[in-house]
């Protein structure tokens, strides 16, 4: 008899090559991974609730595992934990569910948020995308809008990817102006690889008046990620909140 469990975590991405395991690179899921294993003496293989990109960060993220013990005690392995792993990994809670709950396929909404910062700051430089130039809030919400009326995103999806579709629901999308920072906040059902970054890449340039409100929409119904923005930068992005 197994017992399943979610784990609650945050973690710092810049040293990972994101959450999933990877061949020759060090993910967050490789080292959550041995160290429950470690641990709870037993080979553990956690199930994350998605995959973030490499150097993307999590305020909150949740994994499930199996294990042959029963009784897990909280408190106890969660200061473990927080021993064993780098000072980039924080462990939250652990916790029982039922054996068919499942962190991926369970989730409602994601939401990530995406962080500018107009001046340089080297307090800000690992966790904010550097762009000291003016950017139009107004015109950039004005597309967000048009992100509710579309389910299809394969302009903002990375190539050759193995998902089975490109369509997502996105439930919310804006952005607001807070003393030097920009900051982007996006929720959806699911996102594609690579897409939040390639959004606020492109409304980027809605900002700067390079794209008109109606050449974004021409872009998302081309569905070819050629016709969008450059993806920004992965240290600027946080997935923030997971929903069930």
């Amino acid at each position: 008899m197994r017992q399943r469990y979610f784990i609650e975590l945050s973690y710092k991405g810049t040293n990972y090559h994101g959450w999933q395991i990877q061949p020759n690179a060090i993910s967050i899921q490789e080292d959550l991974n041995k160290a429950l294993s470690t641990l709870l003496r037993e080979n553990i293989e956690t199930v994350g609730a998605g995959r973030t990109d490499a150097g993307v960060h999590a305020r909150f993220f949740v994994a499930h595992f199996d294990s042959s013990n029963l009784n897990i005690d909280n408190n106890n392995i969660v200061h473990r934990l927080n021993k064993f792993l780098s000072n980039d990994i924080a462990i939250k809670k652990i916790f029982k569910v039922s054996e068919t709950s499942h962190t991926r396929f369970d989730a409602l909404s994601r939401t990530y948020k995406y962080y500018i910062c107009r001046n340089k700051d080297p307090f800000k430089k690992d966790f904010s995308y550097y762009f000291p130039f003016e950017l139009d809030i107004n015109k950039i919400n004005q597309a967000c809008k048009i992100l509710f009326s579309y389910k299809d995103f394969s302009c903002f999806s990375k190539l050759h990817t193995d998902t089975k579709t490109n369509n997502c629901k996105i439930i919310l999308a804006e952005c607001i102006g807070k003393n030097d920072m920009i900051i982007f906040t996006i929720s959806a059902d699911r996102f594609l690889r690579n897409m939040v970054r390639a959004i606020v890449g492109t409304l980027i340039e809605v900002g700067q008046n390079r794209i008109s409100i109606n050449e974004f929409t021409q872009i998302i119904e081309s569905k070819n990620r050629s016709n969008a923005g450059k993806s920004v930068p992965a240290k600027g992005l946080f997935l923030e909140k997971i929903e069930y």
